[in-house]
């Protein structure tokens, strides 16, 4: 296969994988704000970093304290806004890239313009060297937003039904004479008891029938229930809950569960959807690899075109 059509097929694999991102990208397609009822282009992370200084400067909080808190805050709204400026960005230019490149190409493959190999050459490696410089920085921010956001009841529009659980839908187990939280972290960390991005693609995150059919009732922590005791938020000041301050509620239990209330696979879809685009986001940077290399040695080598 000679590098002519080589080149050619790394502007379309761009080209094609970037025209599927632009249907599934959890930013281009409004799922991000539909989910988080916000616009991430416009989060005020400045903002974010003032209450970080003041917070550090007031000195009222420990180290520990401002870090799960304010500093997570300002790092969350640095990776979501970069996130969606990348994903703009590296679209717009990977489609001009790969739509530029493979005309070019398959006008030479078609024996016209064979005078100007060269420049499609060079052409073809600058493209390259940007295409992949932009999509990768897209992938970093992508992988940060996905692998580190805590999907936090008080930001993300389903309520606060997304407490940490495992995939028994359990947030703690008997153990002894107390039950111990499976997701306790630190007492400085109640995030901890919130799942990831990552995490939502997990079927107790979405619509599971069966679920709602086996788990015992009287075992199930309901958000909507004021008078009930919040054992959710216990598991976030302290790694077990003794059995002396748990209530007749909990005889019984052996595990302590969630309310189960999701009615629909929102939560898979965003989470398919950043995975997706980020695998895909990946091809591109390797097709931009190739675009660059090939472009170099047919503006080398032109007459091998």
């Amino acid at each position: 296969m000679g590098k002519g059509l080589l080149f050619f097929c790394c502007a379309c694999c761009i080209l094609v994988l970037t025209i599927v991102n632009l249907s599934i990208g959890p930013i281009v397609s409004g799922t991000v704000t539909n989910f988080t009822q916000q616009n991430w282009g416009t989060l005020n992370c400045e903002g974010k970093k003032d209450d970080w200084d003041d917070e550090k400067d007031r000195g009222t909080k420990t180290d520990d304290e401002i870090k799960y808190d304010e500093e997570y805050e300002y790092n969350k709204c640095i990776r979501e806004k970069g996130m969606h400026d990348m994903e703009y960005t590296a679209f717009i230019f990977d489609i001009v890239i790969g739509f530029i490149c493979g005309l070019i190409g398959l006008l030479h493959l078609f024996d016209l313009k064979k005078d100007f190999v060269s420049n499609t050459g060079l052409i073809g490696l600058i493209c390259g060297i940007i295409g992949f410089a932009l999509t990768f920085v897209y992938v970093v921010f992508n992988g940060l937003v996905y692998t580190t956001v805590y999907v936090e009841d008080s930001t993300y529009s389903q309520g606060n039904n997304f407490y940490k659980r495992n995939g028994d839908y359990a947030f703690a187990e008997k153990e002894g004479d107390k039950y111990k939280c499976l997701y306790f972290d630190d007492t400085k960390n109640k995030k901890s008891m919130y799942p990831y991005i990552s995490d939502l693609g997990k079927k107790q995150y979405n619509y599971d029938k069966d679920a709602l059919n086996t788990l015992q009732q009287n075992c199930q922590y309901d958000s909507s229930v004021t008078a009930e005791p919040n054992y959710v938020e216990s598991c976030t000041k302290a790694e077990t809950i003794s059995l002396a301050t748990a209530t007749s509620y909990l005889n019984g239990c052996e595990k302590l569960y969630v309310d189960h209330t999701f009615s629909g696979i929102e939560n898979k879809d965003i989470n398919d959807r950043f995975l997706t685009s980020l695998i895909l986001s990946l091809f591109v940077c390797l097709a931009s690899i190739g675009l660059a290399l090939f472009g170099f040695l047919l503006f080398r080598t032109p007459g091998d075109f």
